[in-house]
């Protein structure tokens, strides 16, 4: 087995920026990811300044270009389903889908995250007609009329307040949810209509919404909007190696990605887990590079 100075598992752009700066810095390193980015649904990427508007698979792609220019910077397009320690603080072991193992000194987790959808068809549209994100994709749907599919009151409130901005001509849909009094009255004040009544279907072709279909039997013309998604770590690597986690499913780390764990590191949207847009995932990825680097120089110098 090779081994590693690190190995960096997810390679959104937490896991390839970390891994420029640290092929930079001439360490070894295995960069391990298998396609299952959050983005890769979406048509455009917004907000990185120099790359406003870049298809998800070209940004990637051009992330992996440049780590070509590092021999010592090493990719694979493989699974991760197991991470071990060879005993207590010591080297980890990482174990493919295909039962290839390889051996690292240090460890960046990069996964990233994923949604839950309050109503799971909503899947069949996001990214080309539903979105999570208006600093994302709010500025293409400026002044249209849109949904905002939602079920608890402080994403509605928190989604409509955020996504008045772009545009005021607002409809909710609770999916059979109420809110209080207070909450009504709030969005009353600004014209915006509530329905509570269950969805019944989403539909539309290739992932463009024409129509919601209400349990009552109301059809709700509207083809664009926003969804208000809960997150998840799609592993539990950090569980697994011991790494604190808070009620609020947050890995904990010092200001420099260092885990409680040692010689584990996290970045981007796994540390948190909450939403953020490429240009801070790519800078948590350079903090923590930076983090394993210089342990990396301290402890062998």
């Amino acid at each position: 087995m090779s081994m590693y100075d690190c190995i960096i598992i997810g390679g959104g752009p937490a896991g390839l920026g970390a891994s420029l700066t640290l092929g930079r810095a001439r360490r070894k390193i295995a960069l391990f990811d298998d396609g299952t980015n959050r983005n890769r649904v979406t048509h455009e990427s917004h907000g990185f300044i120099t790359r406003d508007g870049i298809k998800p698979h070209e940004f990637k792609g051009i992330g992996l270009s440049e780590l070509k220019n590092y021999p010592n910077v090493s990719y694979f397009n493989k699974t991760i389903i197991e991470v071990r320690r060879e005993k207590e603080e010591g080297n980890f072991i990482v174990k493919t889908r295909d039962n290839n193992e390889y051996v690292s000194e240090k460890l960046l987790l990069a996964t990233g995250i994923q949604e839950v959808f309050p109503i799971e068809s909503i899947r069949k549209f996001y990214g080309k007609s539903l979105f999570s994100c208006p600093y994302c994709d709010g500025w293409e749907l400026r002044d249209k009329p849109l949904l905002i599919l939602a079920e608890k009151e402080e994403h509605i409130l928190h989604m409509v307040k955020l996504i008045y901005n772009w545009s005021n001509d607002l409809l909710v849909l609770t999916n059979g949810n109420d809110l209080s009094q207070e909450g009504m009255r709030e969005l009353a004040k600004h014209n915006i209509e509530i329905k509570n009544d269950r969805i019944e279907e989403l539909v539309g072709e290739e992932g463009y919404l024409k129509e919601v279909r209400l349990a009552s039997g109301e059809i709700i013309n509207r083809t664009l909007g926003f969804v208000a998604p809960t997150y998840y770590r799609p592993n539990y690597f950090a569980e697994k190696l011991g790494c604190e986690i808070d009620e609020k499913g947050r890995v904990m780390t010092d200001p420099r990605c260092r885990t409680t764990q040692k010689n584990v590191y996290v970045a981007g949207e796994s540390r948190k887990p909450i939403p953020s847009s490429l240009m801070i995932a790519a800078a948590d990825g350079n903090k923590a590079a930076v983090s394993i680097n210089t342990d990396l120089t301290e402890e062998r110098f």
